[in-house]
């Protein structure tokens, strides 16, 4: 501080409410652009640490994985981007139309709507987990046998499901069959083919 400014001081100021003083002067002094600017940086910040990526434990078509994800990823993207299992397709990546449909723990889940960290310890089977080897599973060979699909790129997730259907227990009738595989669009119409698919393994009792 100058002497000059130690004039300015009146009886009783300190030195210490002088800086005070200035540094609510020079807060009043920033435009409202400039403090939206530094409330900007501040959530920034926060949002970056939110996007750290978390620990997670999971096991996939057998395979134990110890990954790092950031919060936001989806399941569905972790499969396919991170560890390259592309058989599960993203379609609409809005839960509508089933071509993402995995096996969490046994049960069909639309991987697009649910975020990989909150499947940490669990069982996911995906389309490249079905057949052993060279052997098909029953699922896949009964939609090749019934012409089950024409482009392919729904099959992944029917396949998916119609395994789910009969675990279920919803597929002893075609109509049950198509009400309980109604979340899963085929825009190419191979719908009669996939419903006699899906009964034909019901009837031979193949294991699933």
């Amino acid at each position: 501080m100058t002497e000059r400014e130690e004039d300015k001081l009146l009886p009783g100021d300190s030195r210490r409410d002088f800086l005070k003083q200035g540094s609510l002067y020079t807060a009043l002094a920033l435009t409202p652009v400039q403090l939206l600017k530094a409330a900007d940086q501040k959530t920034d910040e926060k949002f970056a640490t939110f996007l750290e990526q978390m620990p997670l434990n999971i096991t996939i078509n057998g395979k134990a994985h110890t990954l790092k994800v950031e919060p936001r990823v989806t399941l569905l993207d972790l499969l396919r981007e991170q560890l390259d299992l592309t058989g599960t397709k993203k379609g609409c990546d809005h839960g509508q139309c089933g071509a993402c449909t995995v096996h969490v723990d046994g049960k069909r889940v639309n991987s697009c709507l649910t975020l990989a960290v909150m499947n940490e310890g669990k069982k996911i089977t995906t389309i490249e987990g079905l057949a052993e080897g060279d052997e098909l599973h029953p699922m896949q060979a009964a939609f090749i046998k019934h012409d089950g699909f024409q482009c392919g790129y729904c099959t992944p997730g029917q396949i998916m499901s119609g395994i789910a259907c009969i675990k279920e227990g919803h597929a002893d009738t075609k109509s049950s069959i198509r009400e309980y595989m109604s979340g899963n669009i085929c825009r190419c119409g191979a719908y009669p083919n996939i419903v006699d698919a899906i009964e034909e393994v019901k009837k031979t009792g193949a294991q699933v």
